[in-house]
């Protein structure tokens, strides 16, 4: 049997659709599984154990380097390839209908597509439908679960599976500080952005917070965010933020971590014990790491996004704005998450 999992929007939607590889892997051993995915987010699933093949296509808005003609063109023999390879079954893995992702599984002619329809959108194209309503209150993990179903799949659910390159960790590793790298307190990530604005904790407090943490644990630190000028239009970074932090945080163990790409984020990520950051793609890689996590919820859907499978402190407000969490509240989360693990 030949499956291609389709999944082409955000990092975290596609951590959070890894246990479906696992899970068909286990229900069926010898098939072929694969994943169609853009090439933004396929450093999140290379590695992956249970995966036979990834299909990496380009956005059009991500052609760096090459002309948007040229990124299609690819894509085009690509879809191509995938044709001729006759899968059984395509599973759009995408919440509520997917009509882009549709496109791409009709191209390709499977025996089947496995995709979520409801009364306002569904197409005949589908022909192995899972109704969507049921699974709008669910995790993100436990909705994209509900896609097995037509392949007789069901039962407890895998975690989250993120696979770092062991080469760059151990370089980014013996790059660091020895203070950094051989203290005997916890290895903290400390993840300053966020994409909403009602996400971001600010950094003074990031400072006060790490502070108090070695204090209290001896930790040591390791600084992560999204590289770039805050007044790039196209692409806005917070190195500005970064440099703030570690200026505050000069007197304590701590080592910035540059990752102009995803590869270096989980490769930093995977040396941590343990991490404080706001909800987004960081937080879902370092679950898929099984990484501690404590997390600052704004105004997404905490019930739709919290970390899966792994030990974790939430802490969200009324107003769902994250710089309404005190320190106070981050420092006694984070001494309850370490203190329950032993």
């Amino acid at each position: 049997m030949k499956v291609l999992i389709i999944r082409r929007d955000n990092i975290g939607d596609l951590i959070c659709t890894t246990p479906l590889f696992e899970a068909t892997r286990r229900q069926y051993p010898e098939a072929y599984i694969a994943a169609l995915v853009n090439s933004y987010n396929a450093p999140a699933i290379q590695g992956n154990p249970h995966l036979d093949a990834i299909f990496a296509y380009t956005k059009g808005k991500h052609a760096d380097g090459e002309t948007v003609l040229g990124a299609y063109w690819r894509r085009a023999k690509l879809l191509w390839q995938l044709r001729r390879m006759r899968f059984d079954y395509v599973i759009l893995a995408t919440s509520g209908f997917a009509a882009r992702a549709l496109k791409l599984a009709r191209t390709t002619k499977p025996a089947h597509i496995v995709g979520f329809v409801s009364e306002a959108a569904s197409s005949t194209s589908i022909d192995c439908p899972v109704a969507h309503a049921p699974g709008v209150n669910l995790h993100e993990t436990e909705d994209m679960f509900r896609l097995l179903q037509p392949l007789g799949i069901s039962g407890d659910i895998p975690k989250l599976t993120v696979v770092p390159d062991s080469s760059l960790a151990e370089q980014l590793r013996l790059a660091l500080p020895d203070a950094v790298r051989d203290g005997k307190g916890p290895l903290v990530a400390l993840h300053i952005s966020a994409r909403k604005e009602k996400q971001r904790w600010p950094v003074e407090r990031f400072a006060e917070l790490a502070h108090r943490l070695h204090a209290r644990t001896g930790a040591r630190f390791l600084v992560f965010w999204s590289p770039g000028d805050e007044n790039n239009p196209f692409h806005p970074g917070d190195d500005g933020k970064a440099a703030k932090l570690l200026a505050a945080m000069v007197d304590l163990p701590v080592a910035p971590v540059n990752t102009h790409h995803l590869s270096e984020l989980i490769a930093g990520l995977s040396l941590c014990d343990a991490a404080v950051l706001s909800d987004g793609g960081a937080m879902h890689v370092a679950s898929g790491l099984g990484k501690p996590v404590v997390c600052f919820f704004g105004n997404s859907p905490a019930e739709r996004w919290h970390p899966w499978g792994v030990a974790h402190r939430l802490l969200r407000k009324p107003s769902r704005d994250v710089s309404d969490i005190s320190v106070d509240e981050a420092e006694v989360a984070f001494i309850d998450l370490v203190t329950s693990l032993g």
